[in-house]
């Protein structure tokens, strides 16, 4: 018989969550390292740290009173939190847009020829943050996917555009390269190493 696979981190967050939820109630450390692995199967030993996270996220509030610590969370609190976050994101795929067109002005300047190799690699060095930009955005995605399906359909949505703007990038990298190819007669290595290309660049998936 299989070994029953352990509750993912996000898993653990959102049944915690589901005990601030249904009870409306303030708890101490104790009351719900008791709770959870009872009522939500959460190991134990990951109680407080599945707690700790919920409140640097500002899931969750807490306060200490005295020589105790007190935790409590309100639906109304937790969706606003997460609108602000998906508010964030959707500020950053703005951002990634706005460079887009300012390099999309300064590739087609490199395709005639009017850009030195500086300016051509720090359009390169541009479109690898665009693409680190997105990596970042789909880690924030899978860290909320739990909370709420609603928002989070909507930050898939921004990731989408992200994602297809660092796809237009890419093409505009090569048609640099097939340029640089027919103008200087020069091989793929030879240009990836002159434009600080690495050599596995490629669309992502």
């Amino acid at each position: 018989m299989s070994k029953k696979k352990g509750l993912s981190l996000e898993e653990k967050r959102t049944r915690m969550m589901e005990i601030f939820f249904d009870s409306k109630d303030v708890f101490q450390l104790k009351d719900i390292e008791k709770i959870a692995p009872k009522s939500k199967g959460i190991a134990p030993m990951t109680v407080k740290e599945v707690l700790q996270s919920l409140v640097d996220d500002n899931m969750v509030d807490c306060e200490r009173v005295g020589t105790s610590n007190y935790y409590w969370a309100f639906p109304s609190k937790a969706l606003h939190a997460r609108k602000h976050k998906l508010e964030e994101l959707q500020k950053q795929v703005s951002d990634a847009k706005q460079r887009k067109t300012t390099l999309n002005k300064a590739v087609e300047k490199a395709k005639v020829g009017r850009e030195d190799t500086k300016e051509r690699s720090s359009l390169l060095k541009e479109l690898q943050s665009l693409r680190d930009e997105r990596m970042q955005l789909q880690a924030e995605l899978e860290k909320y996917r739990e909370c709420d399906p609603e928002v989070i359909e909507q930050i898939r949505k921004s990731n989408v555009v992200a994602k297809e703007a660092v796809s237009r990038w890419t093409d505009n990298v090569f048609a640099i390269k097939s340029w640089t190819k027919k103008k200087f007669s020069f091989d793929d290595s030879r240009i990836n190493k002159a434009f600080g290309i690495p050599e596995d660049f490629d669309y992502m998936d």
